[in-house]
């Protein structure tokens, strides 16, 4: 087995691991299951890329965004590691040619949705794939209580069937204390095995600013602070505007959206991370798998449906380590937003089903068919067919995925390809006797190589300019080319797919468990709470929130948000400060106590006073924490009295 130092030496280029990622190697290569809790920027896919390329046989990766799936077989590839995946939207060829490869051929990591795990082409390949390792990214979507739940993820076990000796390894970024069980249990760990690094980010600074000008305070922040950012908003046409915004005001910047083009992100991505932009406006489909450490901070103009996504998307800054900010601008307006949003999110049961009627009329898919077919999906095209609410549309898809009905895809923009599957000898066997198609066939091949290989991007709007006719003409020549048995041409799509996952049924046959759907709201209201308490908050700090959120306790200040600033500005005579020091020193040696423990005997004396001196005594190691996590005042022997 190859050493694990040389392998990241050898593929990623880095001298030592970060922190912990060491330790969930080793405990994948001791044969045991592993649930790595990491924060953003913790270098999750590098706890099970390295195992995977020390072990014997393939990586099977099971992830829910397609966008990811991408990113991550590009960069393996980039590296010469043989990398695949298989996803919605691919042509049945190039499915049938992956499948070869993990059964055959090389491949070493094999990218797939847990929805494609439970095809009858996987179930009947997959013993002969020779897998070692499987991987469950984004693992918290196992969580049926979670902010992201999928359905298939339940499922993800079954394949333990197939491949019984095969190690799993679970990996998230967000998961609460309850999430980390339920995900060890639903992948039926043979023990739990949790690693998991502390939340906190130490070089990582968080300010909530209640302000109703927020763009003229993004330009001060913009121009206060050095280096690239990412500014986080909800809408598409809000990324477009504020980048513009920030142009016209000498602020370089681009716009990201799950809309644009495949070339259009290769480039807005390229130019922003060489630093060519400065600034990224983005919606929340900007930033997973993206690897830039250097951003030194992240805008929210939006406030973030909970505390999941809002510490996911501020992680983006500072991964480097070195000095960032996260800063959220609100106003009274935003928190309405937030409680409407929420309120549109919990649409009306008859309502879901009204959505479930009228998309089966949409595809016209009679009842009792239609399972497993794909679709695309145009939103607004749909909800103007039927007059429904755009939001609360997407929110009755949303519950139906919830109940593995449909599965709306995230949005691909896959630019046309074309495959020519014959020999060369066939080809110029129909080059000949078809006279009338030779010059087209002759630009293609001038203008595209690897076209008998693999499928090809192409241009119809590039190829007609050179050919001298228009582009409608070019797509109608390629597509009798393909009902000639030619070549397969596979046209643009730039929507998202809408799949049937069970054939279609009467609409007032579709059932939801009263009860089940309660404990979900209730869940998201706390989730909800926790956001808004987070925003709402002038007394904690802003990093003891956050860390508490993920059940991480007896949290110190971070002494540089913008809550520990306003602390450390109260005024405080030597003789208020000894005075307080002379009382909390016999207490702590008496008994340890908790924070608010030791306050309580404070009941004249200000808290926020009483705060500031404790921490300054922890701080200068006068107290400390008991094993249970109370305050103790130290002896002698290990600080000066």
């Amino acid at each position: 087995m190859e050493k694990i130092d040389d392998i990241l030496l050898k593929h990623w280029g880095h001298s030592q691991f970060r922190p912990l990622q060491e330790e969930i190697i080793n405990s994948v290569l001791a044969g045991n299951d592993t649930l790595a809790l990491l924060p953003t920027g913790g270098g999750k896919s590098i706890c099970f890329q390295v195992p995977a390329m020390a072990m014997k046989g393939r990586c099977l990766v099971i992830s829910p965004l397609i966008a990811l799936m991408k990113d991550q077989v590009e960069n393996l590839n980039k590296r010469e590691i043989k990398a695949a995946a298989l996803y919605t939207g691919m042509h049945p060829i190039e499915i049938k040619n992956v499948i070869s490869q993990a059964v055959y051929g090389d491949l070493k990591f094999l990218y797939i949705s847990p929805e494609r795990l439970e095809t009858d082409l996987i179930k009947s390949n997959i013993e002969m794939m020779n897998i070692s390792l499987i991987a469950v990214d984004e693992a918290h979507c196992i969580s049926q209580w979670g902010h992201d739940f999928r359905p298939p993820y339940l499922r993800i076990a079954d394949v333990r069937t197939f491949v019984p000796s095969a190690v799993i390894i679970a990996l998230t970024a967000t998961a609460t204390t309850s999430v980390v069980e339920e995900i060890q249990e639903k992948l039926l760990f043979k023990k739990k095995n949790l690693f998991q690094k502390s939340f906190e980010r130490t070089n990582l600074t968080y300010f909530v600013i209640k302000e109703e000008n927020k763009l003229n305070r993004l330009i001060r922040i913009a121009q206060k602070m050095p280096g690239s950012a990412v500014v986080y908003v909800r809408n598409r046409r809000k990324t477009q505007d504020i980048a513009a915004f920030l142009n016209r005001n000498g602020i370089s910047a681009e716009f990201y959206h799950a809309g644009i083009s495949p070339a259009d992100r290769d480039r807005k991505q390229s130019e922003w991370i060489q630093g060519t932009k400065r600034i990224m406006v983005a919606t929340n489909a900007f930033g997973m798998g993206i690897d830039k450490s250097d951003v030194r901070f992240v805008v929210h103009l939006d406030i973030p449906d909970n505390m999941e996504a809002y510490f996911q998307e501020a992680g983006r800054g500072g991964r480097d380590e070195k000095e960032a900010w996260a800063i959220l601008l609100y106003e009274n307006a935003d928190l309405l937003d937030l409680q409407q949003n929420f309120e549109q999110s919990y649409p009306e049961l008859n309502t879901i089903r009204n959505v479930y009627h009228a998309l089966g009329n949409y595809y016209q898919i009679p009842v009792g068919s239609g399972i497993y077919t794909q679709h695309p999906f145009d939103l607004s095209d749909f909800c103007k067919n039927y007059n429904f609410n755009p939001i609360i549309t997407l929110n009755c898809i949303k519950f139906l995925e919830r109940q593995d009905i449909v599965l709306l895809t995230d949005e691909i923009n896959k630019p046309s390809r074309i495959f020519i599957h014959r020999s060369n000898e066939e080809f110029y066997a129909f080059q000949v006797s078809h006279k009338g198609y030779d010059k087209l066939l002759k630009m293609i091949l001038r203008s595209y190589g690897g076209l008998f290989n693999d499928f090809t991007r192409i241009s119809e709007t590039d190829i007609a300019k050179r050919l001298d006719t228009d582009e409608a003409t070019i797509i109608n020549t390629l597509k009798k080319l393909e009902q000639l048995n030619v070549l397969i041409y596979d046209p643009q799509t730039t929507k998202p797919t809408m799949i049937f996952r069970q054939a279609r049924f009467e609409a007032k046959n579709l059932q939801f468990d009263p009860e089940n759907y309660q404990l979900l709201k209730i869940n998201a209201q706390k989730r909800l709470e926790a956001m808004t308490g987070y925003i709402n908050s002038g007394t904690k700090c802003r990093n003891k929130l956050l860390l508490e959120y993920f059940g991480e306790k007896n949290t110190k200040r971070c002494g540089k948000c913008d809550i520990c600033l306003q602390r450390n500005k109260l005024e405080m005579s030597e003789y208020e400060f000894d005075s307080i020091t002379n009382e909390i020193k016999p207490l702590l040696r008496k008994q340890p106590l908790t924070v608010d423990e030791l306050i309580e005997k404070f009941d004249h004396l200000n808290d926020q006073k009483i705060i500031k001196v404790i921490n300054w005594l922890i701080d200068n190691q006068k107290i400390d924490y008991s094993d249970d996590g109370k305050l103790i005042w130290r002896k002698k022997s290990n600080a000066k009295q």
